[in-house]
C-alpha cells in the first residue's frame, strides 16, 4: 500500500454520480405527463448579473433539463430594474411551468423581495414565503389532507438527498427523525441555503451548529426530540476555538463560503466525518481526505435534479388543485 493511500483514506463522491439515481425517475415522470405537456414542461431562467458561477449554473441547467425532456429558456435581463416586470409577465404566461432567478441580482434585501415576486405555483427553487414558513415549522404539506406536498429550497434539499445517499440518514428510524443522534456543522447562514439547511437537518433530528462570521447558533428539536420543529440557541460570537469545539463531535461538516481564499481547517475535522461543499469555490483543500471518510466537493448537479423534481411537483400540485 502506498504512502499516499495511507495519508488519504477518504473517498471523493461526485455530485454527478449521485444525481444519476434521479435522472431515470425524473425522465419517466416527464414521459408520464406527455398528455398534458406534449412538448415537455417549460422552465424559464432569469439571468441579471455577470457572475461566472451563475453562467455555469445556467449552462448546466439547460443541458440537464433538455437531457431529461424539459424545455429551458434563459432570459438575460440587461437592466436589473426591469427584472421584476419580466418575472410578473412570466408568472401570467400559461406556457411556463417553472421560474428560477440566478442570484445575487442586487445583493441585498431587494433580492429577498424578488424571491416573493415569483408566483408560488411556478417557484421551482422553493423560496416563496409559504414554502419557507412550512419548512421552518416542519410542515410537509400544503393542505389539511396531506396530499399536496410543499416545495423545499433546491440546494438545501440536494444536500439532504446527498446525506441520504451517503447513508448518514438512519433508515431504521421513523421518517422525520432519521438524523437523531447526529451532529452537523453548517458554515454559512445565508437565507437561500445555510439557514434553511440548518433548519431541515435539525427538523430531521440532528443537532446543528450554524456558523457565520458574526456568531454560532445551535439548531435542535430539544432533548429526545421533544419539539415538533427546531429551536435556535445563540452560542456567542464566532471564534476559531468555538468552531473547533463544535466540530470535535461533528459527523457532518457542510461549507458554503463564497470566497476563493477560505479553506476550512482540516485539523478541526473529526476522523471519519462526512464533508460537503456547496460553494462554487473549493472550501476544503486536498488534505480533507486525510480526515473525512466521504467528501463531496460540489453539489450543483444534484441541485439541478432537485429543481426539476420540484417543477414536476408543482405541475402535479396544479393538477390536483384542478381535480381535488
Amino acid at each position: 500500500m502506498s504512502n499516499d493511500t495511507v495519508s488519504k483514506p477518504g473517498v471523493t463522491v461526485l455530485a454527478s454520480k449521485i444525481s444519476k439515481i434521479y435522472v431515470e425517475e425524473i425522465s419517466s415522470k416527464v414521459n408520464a405527463i406527455k398528455n398534458i405537456r406534449p412538448n415537455g414542461p417549460l422552465l424559464v431562467g432569469f439571468l441579471a448579473n455577470d457572475d461566472p458561477a451563475a453562467e455555469m449554473y445556467a449552462s448546466w441547467t439547460k443541458k440537464t433539463s433538455e437531457d431529461m425532456g424539459f424545455r429551458y429558456e434563459l432570459r438575460r435581463i440587461d437592466e436589473k430594474d426591469f427584472l421584476e416586470e419580466a418575472i410578473i409577465e412570466t408568472n401570467r404566461d400559461r406556457q411556463v411551468d417553472g421560474i428560477m432567478v440566478y442570484y445575487p441580482v442586487f445583493g441585498n434585501a431587494q433580492d429577498q423581495y424578488l424571491q416573493q415576486v415569483v408566483a408560488k405555483e411556478k417557484d421551482v427553487e422553493g423560496m416563496n414565503h409559504v414554502y419557507y414558513q412550512n419548512m421552518y415549522h416542519n410542515i410537509r404539506y400544503l393542505d389539511s389532507e396531506n396530499t399536496i406536498k410543499s416545495i423545499l429550497p433546491c440546494t438545501p434539499l440536494a444536500i439532504v438527498k446527498i446525506l441520504e445517499y451517503l447513508k448518514v440518514y438512519n433508515s431504521l428510524l421513523p421518517q422525520g427523525n432519521r438524523l437523531y443522534g447526529k451532529k452537523c456543522v453548517v458554515v454559512n447562514r445565508s437565507e437561500i441555503v445555510g439557514r434553511p439547511l440548518a433548519a431541515l437537518l435539525a427538523n430531521d433530528g440532528a443537532i446543528v451548529y450554524s456558523v457565520d462570521v458574526d456568531n454560532v447558533q445551535k439548531f435542535t428539536r430539544g432533548e429526545g426530540l421533544k419539539f415538533k420543529k427546531h429551536h435556535v440557541e445563540d452560542l456567542g460570537g464566532f471564534s476559531a476555538d468555538l468552531l473547533k469545539q463544535c466540530c470535535s463531535e461533528a459527523d457532518v461538516i457542510v461549507t458554503g463560503v463564497p470566497s476563493e481564499s477560505y479553506k476550512f481547517p482540516t485539523e478541526f475535522i473529526k476522523e471519519g466525518a462526512v464533508c460537503i461543499n456547496f460553494s462554487s469555490n473549493k472550501n476544503f483543500d486536498e488534505s480533507v481526505k486525510s480526515k473525512a471518510s466521504l467528501y463531496v466537493p460540489m453539489t450543483g448537479k444534484v441541485t439541478i435534479s432537485m429543481l426539476l423534481r420540484n417543477m414536476l411537483r408543482l405541475i402535479e400540485n396544479s393538477e390536483k388543485s384542478k381535480n381535488p
